[in-house]
């Protein structure tokens, strides 16, 4: 089993706190259509013919695309590449592209999960991220959705905000609850450079919460998704019974994957490669027949630091079996060596031949897996 991620570059506008490569111009979009139909045929055989079980339209907004640009591109993949019958096809949205027309027009091609970027239900909040939607948009997008057929629904919502109380963070998952959707990704805002958060930051204008009310804030979402029946799975990830992301678990499990579009990654197990960030580069070189990327051929040190990355986000944690199975026993023992403090200290815990992040433990994640990487 394999997966393909499609990266599309375009937004109507830069949010205040966004990085990732994209693109405030619409100009190019179809001859971008055009190339990445191109670049499947290209990369058609990098997965050596495993079965595709899940396909994720991420971006950017990948709800710019008409869904006749979305028909265009799925079979590209189905000429190309073997998908599963029951598979899983993400379409990452912004609630005001998601009209009734759209909603079915997308649904009837085969997209059968959504992936809404609403990140707060607090209008204040929208404005202050440069959202380009409002709370009711928000609202009526998931209800809309729901009417046209989706059972597989995820928004996700930012925690950490400028001025952020825990009532108003509150309300905010209170609201995503009452939508009765099946997933919850929820992140805390992170400061980028070359953002506009950053500026302001500098600029000392916003006033962000310290560490104390950030942890408050995570221990209410674990807490309140809890008790609604959500599945804690992975660090920013909340879901109910059989609405796991199987596209982001593949990531973790370190299955293979292929990324199309400006920016997007591959992983094929001996090596990852991704395609640069510019636009113009790829749309000038796909026609040609090249595909401008960069690569990295993973040696056995780089592959055990990205299981401990991936495998230690997730409520499966790390497996010492596959450790000591998948790798030169000199990782098991470095690996182990550095879990006695952090099992004292209720950060890590042992269940079988796993180890796991604590509650405690997730909220520092970064430091904590940090700390396992061989040197």
């Amino acid at each position: 089993m394999a997966g393909i991620y499609l990266h599309i570059p375009f937004c109507k506008q830069k949010c205040a706190y966004c990085d990732f490569y994209s693109i405030a111009n619409k100009t190019y979009l179809e001859d971008f259509v055009n190339a990445i139909c191109t670049e499947i045929k290209l990369q058609s055989e990098y997965l050596s013919s495993e079965k595709i079980q899940t396909i994720y339209f991420g971006g950017g907004t990948p709800s710019i695309l008409s869904s006749d640009h979305v028909e265009k591109i799925l079979e590209e993949i189905y000429k190309y590449f073997q998908v599963e019958q029951n598979n899983e096809i993400t379409l990452e949205a912004n609630p005001d592209d998601l009209n009734e027309k759209y909603l079915k027009s997308i649904f009837t091609i085969g997209v059968n999960r959504l992936s809404v970027g609403i990140q707060s239900f607090n209008d204040s909040d929208l404005q202050l991220m440069r959202r380009k939607h409002t709370v009711n948009q928000a609202i009526s997008s998931i209800v809309e959705a729901q009417k046209t057929g989706f059972k597989n629904i995820s928004v996700d919502l930012i925690y950490g905000l400028p001025d952020l109380s825990l009532k108003k963070w509150e309300e905010n998952i209170d609201q995503a609850i009452k939508l009765n959707i099946q997933h919850i990704s929820a992140y805390h805002l992170t400061i980028e450079p070359n953002t506009l958060f950053q500026k302001l930051q500098k600029n000392q204008k916003l006033n962000l919460p310290n560490e104390k009310e950030s942890l408050e804030q995570f221990q209410l979402l674990v807490e309140k998704t809890k008790e609604n029946g959500f599945l804690h799975y992975e660090i920013s990830n909340f879901a109910k019974d059989g609405s796991i992301s199987l596209h982001n678990t593949n990531y973790w499990m370190g299955v293979k994957y292929l990324g199309l579009g400006p920016s997007a990654h591959s992983y094929n197990l001996t090596s990852r490669q991704w395609n640069i960030s510019n636009l113009r580069a790829y749309l000038d070189s796909i026609p040609k027949g090249k595909i401008p990327l960069e690569k990295e051929i993973l040696e056995e040190k780089k592959k055990y630091n990205d299981y401990v990355i991936t495998s230690l986000r997730t409520m499966w944690g790390l497996n010492t079996k596959k450790l000591e199975k998948d790798f030169d026993k000199k990782y098991l023992r470095y690996f182990l060596s550095k879990t006695e403090n952090l099992l004292k200290e209720n950060l890590l815990r042992k269940s079988g031949n796993n180890f796991i992040l604590t509650e405690k433990g997730i909220f520092i994640s970064d430091n904590i897996i940090a700390s396992f990487f061989y040197e």
